[in-house]
């Protein structure tokens, strides 16, 4: 405790600038902290909206109700549909003869022809009339806070009647243990977690390392002094740790108080695609934990092994020898994590990719770690190796001198740029979860393709779907029929029941098609239907609106049709027959799993207006729109919200690095600068060595984060199963972000010369 009082009266005492010095310290710590902060408050944001989802979700199976039980028990029906990239839950609900209690946010379920609506539905009825069809009733009320993930979800209760909800399931109560629509998958985010460990938490070890080792060399000095005069090693110790340790604590207060100002605000205003409520972004108690003990306790272990030196050897300290040159130790973690990461490329350019997610996901975040830390720790070696080289061939003064420095002291020049190194070193990685990220399925074709079972549309609601402003064309997709308990594999083929003017509609190549006559579908580069052989027969089971069933034969034609059409997943295959209407009875139409195909453009306002018709003929029936994945999107959309935010972090944090370190580092050259100055050195000589001795080893560290991230993104890739393992198109963005880094790190460099000389940084000397 002596040490520790000591530490604090030296600190207080020593003079305007090592006060200045620690205000830095605290600062840098608490913009850390902040991040840090930023960083630990996602998954309990993420979780406390799961946690509302769940707590509305419509259940019958939690132990206090029957799902089988049909008497008094009420309906329920879910359907989530696109609107634009967002998705739209409605959820119909019919009341029976036993009471419900309403899901949060609600004091009363709907009765039939009412509906209930979040606030941004609200507001977005007033703009698109058209969005009325899919919530047909009367606006009664909205949905408070308590039933909303966040405050722009698009949420809606709708009351209708039983006959409406013969589909639905039958709903006793709301609420479950978990949530269908999660608002990240569990395995997306761990993409999540990989990516802001590398994004944001490397380079944050870094930057806290670089605020706890400030002003090294001045207190290097005076702790060798207090070791001379008989204080101990381990109070020694002490000594620096308490100064570094009450820097860290009070920027971790600092750093909360700025996350909490930063979540009041960004809440309220959101992010894109990605809004929270202020309490949801409040920090558990391990999270505060971690920044308020775990950040001291870090300063406290970097404090006392940065007085080592001066604790073991304090005249060495006190007469400036020439430091140790750095050991080759620091290559260490750096050979596995590329050894790892090499692996994977390989493995991927030559076509075997692995297989066994469990081990990659162990391997690749421990790869991703190694390589960082390798980073941060071969680069004084490298530095200091290269320097020498140059200083013995070169015959400029002021890159000799600039070497020489390097050689001399390869760590201080190092805490400058790492902070930039590891910045571009998490872009890359983040460059690679990106494109993994848009290997998702999502509709790119020029046409829509709507689907939905023929069994859940009569008639006359079929055809009023087909009369839906923008709809192009639709087809009935259908299997013959197969007996389920017949011993011998069953044998079906598809069909197409459509003119041929309906199928030049639905596809951009349909050759040979003459109407009336059945043919097979030949599509290119698809594999045929081996059952599909001209003369084979097939049967089909058919049903009119009155019930009645017939069944037609349909016989395999010889003549073939060539096909193909745009829409996101091929709608038919090769071998499908194409059988005319006109081969049916009229009235009669294909049972089982038959499905109604619709077709318009893909432009997003062709889209809705299509959505939005077909609500208006029937808003119970279950649409799939085909390349459209609404929750899939906007899962999406929040993770490159998330690690939009982790880059800005990443961003901050660097070039927070870069001037709190080359700061410090200019205040403590100021002497040898003095020095030089005295000695005849022309202010340009000195700008141009300072410039030497950053962008030197900066340039070092930049083509090792190139090379090194660009691995690491690569062999990601390969482990995530996708198409796309090179990522040759995001290279010149990553070498212009490297050579920006140097720009700006060499432009920083240049005012840490001043113009006039102040011997007095020299007198003691």
């Amino acid at each position: 405790m002596r040490e520790l009082l000591l530490g604090l009266r030296l600190l207080l005492g020593s003079g305007r600038g090592n006060r200045v010095r620690f205000l830095l310290m605290v600062v840098g710590s608490g913009i850390g902290v902040c991040c840090l902060a930023v960083v630990l408050a996602i998954p309990g944001i993420l979780a406390a909206q799961d946690a509302r989802k769940a707590a509305r979700e419509p259940d019958c199976s939690n132990g206090r109700g029957s799902c089988l039980s049909t008497g008094g028990s009420g309906l329920a029906l879910t359907r989530l549909d696109p609107y634009g990239s967002e998705p739209l839950t409605r959820i119909f609900v019919a009341m029976g003869k036993t009471p419900i209690n309403p899901p949060p946010g609600l004091r009363e379920l709907p009765d039939s022809g009412e509906v209930f609506v979040s606030p941004r539905l609200h507001e977005l009825l007033r703009s698109d009339p058209g969005l009325a069809q899919l919530l047909p009733g009367r606006e009664m009320g909205l949905i408070s806070a308590q039933g909303l993930a966040q405050p722009d979800e698009l949420y809606a209760y709708i009351g209708a009647s039983r006959e409406e909800l013969k589909a639905g399931g039958h709903l006793t109560e709301f609420g479950g243990s978990d949530t269908r629509f999660p608002t990240v998958e569990p395995s997306t985010l761990d993409i999540l977690r990989f990516t802001l460990a590398g994004v944001v938490l490397l380079p944050l070890a870094v930057f806290l390392s670089v605020c706890a080792q400030l002003s090294a060399a001045a207190r290097m000095r005076r702790l060798a002094a207090l070791r001379l005069l008989g204080l101990s090693r381990k109070g020694t110790q002490r000594v620096n740790a308490s100064e570094t340790v009450a820097a860290a604590l009070l920027g971790a207060v600092l750093g909360l108080g700025a996350y909490w100002v930063v979540n009041q605000l960004v809440s309220r205003i959101g992010l894109p695609g990605f809004k929270w409520y202020p309490a949801d972004g409040s920090l558990p108690v391990i999270a505060l934990f971690i920044c308020l003990a775990g950040c001291p306790a870090m300063a406290w272990f970097v404090g006392r092994v940065g007085a080592k030196k001066a604790a073991a050897n304090p005249l060495a300290v006190r007469r400036s020898a020439v430091e140790k040159a750095p050991r080759l130790w620091g290559l260490l973690p750096l050979v596995p994590g590329v050894g790892i990461v090499i692996g994977y490329c390989v493995a991927g350019a030559t076509g075997h990719a692995p297989t066994d997610t469990g081990l990659s996901s162990i391997l690749m975040p421990l790869a991703v770690v190694l390589v960082g830390t390798g980073l941060v720790l071969s680069l004084p070696v490298l530095s200091r190796a290269l320097a020498r080289q140059v200083a013995r061939s070169t015959g400029s003064l002021s890159l000799g001198l600039a070497m020489r420095r390097n050689e001399a002291e390869p760590g201080g020049a190092i805490r400058v740029a790492t902070g930039l190194v590891m910045l571009v070193y998490a872009a890359s990685l983040t460059q690679g979860v990106l494109i993994e990220l848009d290997q998702v399925s999502k509709n790119t074709a020029p046409v829509q393709l709507y689907t939905m079972r023929l069994g859940d549309v009569p008639e006359n609601k079929e055809r009023a779907l087909t009369k839906v402003p923008g709809v192009r064309s639709h087809v009935i997709l259908a299997e013959s029929w197969t007996d389920s308990n017949s011993e011998e594999w069953p044998t079906s083929i598809s069909a197409v029941i459509a003119t041929c003017g309906q199928l030049r509609r639905m596809a951009s190549a349909v050759e040979n098609c003459v109407d009336g006559r059945p043919a097979r579908l030949m599509v290119p580069d698809h594999m045929y239907d081996e059952h599909s052989k001209p003369g084979s027969r097939f049967p089909f089971h058919l049903r009119n609106s009155e019930g009645q069933r017939r069944v037609v034969t349909v016989q395999v034609p010889r003549q073939t049709v060539r096909y193909h059409d745009d829409t996101a997943a091929q709608m038919v295959g090769s071998g499908t027959v194409l059988i005319p209407p006109s081969s049916f009875p009229a009235g009669f139409r294909p049972e089982g799993e038959a499905t109604l195909a619709l077709l318009s453009s893909a432009a997003p306002e062709a889209v809705r207006s299509v959505l939005e018709g077909i609500a208006g003929v029937d808003p119970t029936i279950e649409v799939e729109a085909h390349g459209v994945d609404a929750a899939a999107l906007q899962q999406i959309t929040v993770i490159k919200t998330l690690l939009a935010v982790g880059m800005v972090l990443g961003l901050i944090i660097g070039v927070a690095a870069y001037f709190v370190a080359a700061t410090d580092r200019a205040v403590e050259r100021r002497p040898q600068v003095t020095a030089l100055a005295l000695l005849g050195a022309r202010p340009r000589t000195l700008r141009a060595v300072q410039f030497a001795q950053v962008v030197l080893p900066l340039g070092i560290g930049l083509v090792l984060a190139v090379v090194t991230g660009k691995m690491a993104e690569s062999s990601y890739l390969v482990t995530g199963g996708g198409a796309i393992f090179w990522d040759g198109a995001g290279l010149p963005l990553l070498l212009a972000s490297a050579l920006g880094v140097v720009v700006v790190a060499a432009l920083g460099s240049l005012p840490l010369i001043g113009r006039r000389i102040d011997p007095e940084l020299i007198r003691r000397d």
